[in-house]
């Protein structure tokens, strides 16, 4: 009896064993859930038909860091696996050099004070059928600790493989456009962020015909920094585009003024800026205020404080009218974005309490500023104001909202001149719009016919997160699968005390080290001790 129930336990154990090496078992204890994929990623992974093919370019001698970062894309590739085929790539020399990647350098103080430098590609290379993509692994914001970076890193790491499978694997390039003919900005001064949407999209421009259904088709459409009214034909295009579920992009001044006349005069009016959109943007529950927002955390510009004739000395001084905007740490857009670096930005406040439409703030002003309303002037030499008067804090100047939005056209009559127009959808379905104020957020300088990345001061040489939060945003429109919500996964941060831990190295070692050993021995001995008492006679 006994032996048959030795072999059905035996039995048992080969068949859980079998079972879990082909349908493997996995509990995820952690608080922070950071071993599950989300119900998002797992149906992408579900719907791929061929293998999918990944390689990691992280190797070499790397820190505690780093390795941490690559075992974390060991495991999501693991975790992955469970529910689709995962292959290796192993990349030669030439091959990654043929991909144009740039190394982090990794300087590192050791123990004896020696700096240390080592060179690391933190990279992945995914291959789907004949579509390849490069998927960073780390992030860098300058704002954080490296140990803050790359633990972010961590927590988007599954967002940057979704993201990127689901970029290989579709076979119809979905449709964005930029649209024209309301003095919007050039194609020269988007080129940068058009460069950077082409990779998820076919980035289209065009001003409205009269057609009712010209949108019909596009994920998104981008209005970038318009100067001149819409007329009640191209509202109305908007709106029905709204309606019947299109996403719409607003980066909107509230405010009129003239870059060239202040560089040259150096001064301009500023008065309020009427496009003929309040009621558009009313339907989204928003509106942009005619006002100009100045703040100490900004750029500066440099300025001549010689007083003497030839003799310049160009010394930088804060310009106010160019905010920092700070990025909401809660919504996926903006999540461990940098700041936002923006000139004459307009707030954007919340109007309503229709429970249909959820807003949430993406940026807002620092905990120094102040409105200045219109009509006003800017004045290139008010450079000193009164201090006391930047008493506003957190003054929102764009804004995400979601839900079912009202028509504008829904008690008026169709505007004439339109084709192919159809009865007024006056309710839209769930739909998506953000709403910036200030155009100057998607706009790149060009120095020298060449154009520079949007959100790169001059100046300064700094890069601002203006084109993190662009991409953020449109992918966040576009987005029908809820990939964007991954990057509001969280991974708690706990780090080491450097400083104790270097004070107390040496006996952090006997603990781990001698004392294990010890332990061992002297239960050894006792366990000698006692069987030669016992079988002694």
């Amino acid at each position: 009896m006994k032996g048959k129930w030795a072999i059905g336990v035996g039995v048992g154990v080969v068949v859980l064993l079998v079972i879990a090496h082909v349908r493997p078992i996995r509990w995820d204890l952690t608080d922070d859930k950071r071993y599950s994929l989300s119900e998002a990623t797992q149906a992408l992974l579900k719907g791929l038909d061929e293998p999918l093919y990944i390689g990691c370019l992280m190797d070499g001698e790397l820190n505690s860091g780093f390795r941490r970062l690559k075992q974390a894309e060991e495991d999501l590739e693991r975790d992955m696996s469970l529910y689709a085929t995962i292959r290796p790539i192993v990349l030669s020399d030439e091959q990654k050099a043929g991909l144009g990647l740039k190394p982090t350098l990794i300087h590192e103080r050791e123990r004896n004070g020696r700096t240390s430098q080592t060179e690391v590609y933190p990279y992945a290379v995914l291959s789907y059928k004949d579509r390849k993509a490069v998927i960073p692994l780390l992030s860098n914001n300058r704002s954080l600790s490296g140990e803050e970076n790359l633990n972010n890193s961590i927590a988007g790491l599954e967002y940057a493989f979704a993201e990127a499978i689901h970029n290989v694997e579709k076979e119809d390039v979905p449709k964005i456009a930029f649209l024209e003919g309301h003095g919007e900005l050039p194609e020269s001064y988007v080129a940068d962020i058009t460069t950077m949407l082409s990779r998820y999209f076919r980035v289209d421009r065009g001003a409205l015909s009269g057609d009712a259904k010209a949108l019909d088709g596009y994920k998104a459409v981008i209005i970038a920094d318009p100067q001149e009214a819409f007329s009640e034909q191209d509202k109305y295009i908007l709106d029905q585009y709204i309606m019947r579920g299109g996403r719409v992009l607003w980066l909107v001044n509230g405010v009129r003024f003239s870059n060239e006349v202040l560089s040259r005069e150096g001064y301009t009016p500023a008065i309020a800026l009427d496009l003929n959109i309040s009621d558009l943007l009313f339907q989204a529950g928003v509106r942009i205020e005619p006002a100009l927002v100045q703040d100490v955390q900004c750029l500066p510009v440099p300025v001549d404080v010689s007083g003497v004739a030839g003799e310049p000395n160009y010394q930088p001084m804060p310009w106010y009218y160019a905010p920092l905007l700070l990025t909401s740490q809660a919504s996926p857009i903006t999540r461990n974005c940098m700041q936002v670096s923006a000139t004459f930005a307009s707030p954007v406040v919340a109007v309503g309490e229709s429970e249909a439409i959820y807003k949430q703030i993406l940026l807002a002003s620092s905990t120094s500023s102040r409105l200045i309303p219109t009509p006003a002037q800017v004045d290139l030499t008010d450079m000193n104001p009164d201090m006391e008067l930047f008493r506003y804090q957190f003054i929102p100047v764009a804004m995400a909202v979601e839900g079912c939005f009202r028509s504008a056209f829904a008690h008026r009559l169709t505007p004439e001149g339109l084709t192919n127009t159809e009865a007024i959808v006056p309710q839209s379905v769930k739909t998506r719009q953000i709403v910036m104020g200030a155009g100057s957020i998607i706009r790149n300088e060009r120095e020298q016919g060449t154009t520079l990345p949007v959100g790169y001061d001059r100046y300064t040489g700094m890069q601002f997160g203006n084109r993190d939060v662009l991409v953020n945003s449109v992918l966040w429109l576009a987005d029908d699968e809820g990939l964007m919500e991954l990057r509001g996964k969280e991974v708690t941060l706990r780090l080491l005390n450097d400083r104790r831990s270097h004070e107390l190295w040496t006996k952090i070692q006997v603990i781990t080290i001698v004392v294990p050993i010890v332990l061992l021995l002297m239960i050894a001995g006792i366990v000698a001790v006692v069987r030669k008492r016992k079988y002694t006679k």
